[in-house]
Formats: structure tokens, C-alpha cells, sequence
């Protein structure tokens, strides 16, 4: 077991080893600074969370690459994501226009909300997209996805299980 200042030093060391390599990295795939420092940052933050011990610099580098690949994904929804939203809410008369803080719970809600979605198994999650978005009843769904309107009722009562944890957690009823 490492003890916390081996952990911090050893943390230390590899930032200042690989953090302008690593935004050198993240830059060429965002093409932004800033966005790129900030993964740099969220890349050493999921180190500190999970901490572990590397065969060299080359498995360092692959280690980081490989956190800061998913941190990109992520990054390159939330965005989409957010796009969908301001389009959509760019159709909507001014009167009906959230504020600045209510936009930004709105796209904190909706990154939440797809990433419980994510969260789900595959077909947890058809099914309740397919009964949500399109509007489709058990018997379609099922045929839809192979299975019985049985299987649907069941993967909808987990959908909205996790639903209602979600919704405790963004109310504050949850702590983790």
C-alpha cells in the first residue's frame, strides 16, 4: 500500500512529467487551450481518485492517453448535447426564454440525465428512448426489441427507478 505522501509525490512527479505533453495531446484533438486544460486537469483529477503504480513512462503516457480519450468523448457529447438544446431553444419566442442561471441548470440537468441514460443497459434504454421520444406502446417496443411486453414492463420500471434516483439526487434528497 502507498502511503498519502508517496501518493502526492508520485502524482506530483508525473504532472509536471507529462501535463504539457498531455495538453499538447488533448489541444491537437479539441483544437482549444482552454478546453484542453481543463481535461488536462480532469485527467489528473481521475488519477488522484484512482491511483496507481506504472511500468515506465510509456505506460504513464499510454495511461493518461487513455483517460484523457475518454474525457474527450465525454467533452465532445456534453457539447452535442448542448448544441441540440440551444437549437432548440432558439426556436422558442424570447418570452419563453430561461434566464442565465436557469440555462445552466437546464444543460447541468440535461448532461445528468444522459449520463444516467449511458448508465443503463442497452436495451433498458431503448426501450424507455422508444417509449419516451417516440411514443410507442409495450407491444411495439417489444417487437422492436425481440423480447415480450413482459421484458418491456421491466425494463421501463428500471428506467424509471433509475429516473427517481436521479431526480432525488439533482433535488438534494440523495447524498452519495
Amino acid at each position: 500500500m502507498v502511503s498519502i505522501p508517496e501518493l502526492n509525490t508520485s502524482i506530483h512527479t508525473l504532472y509536471h512529467s507529462h501535463s504539457r505533453w498531455l495538453l499538447g495531446f488533448l489541444y491537437r484533438r479539441l483544437g482549444s487551450r482552454c478546453d484542453a486544460a481543463d481535461l488536462v486537469q480532469d485527467t489528473f483529477l481521475r488519477i488522484l481518485n484512482r491511483p496507481r503504480q506504472f511500468d515506465g513512462e510509456r505506460g504513464e503516457r499510454s495511461y493518461l492517453a487513455t483517460i484523457a480519450r475518454g474525457l474527450c468523448v465525454d467533452h465532445w457529447r456534453r457539447q452535442k448535447l448542448e448544441q441540440a438544446w440551444l437549437q432548440q431553444l432558439a426556436s422558442q419566442p424570447e418570452a419563453l426564454q430561461p434566464s442565465p442561471e436557469q440555462r445552466a441548470i437546464i444543460v447541468e440537468t440535461l448532461h445528468e440525465v444522459d449520463a444516467m441514460l449511458l448508465r443503463l443497459p442497452g436495451k433498458v434504454r431503448q426501450a424507455f428512448l422508444l417509449a419516451q421520444i417516440d411514443g410507442l406502446a409495450y407491444r411495439d417496443i417489444a417487437a422492436h426489441l425481440g423480447v415480450g411486453e413482459r421484458m418491456v414492463k421491466k425494463y421501463l420500471a428500471q428506467a424509471f427507478l433509475h429516473c427517481a434516483i436521479l431526480e432525488a439526487e439533482l433535488d438534494g434528497v440523495l447524498v452519495e
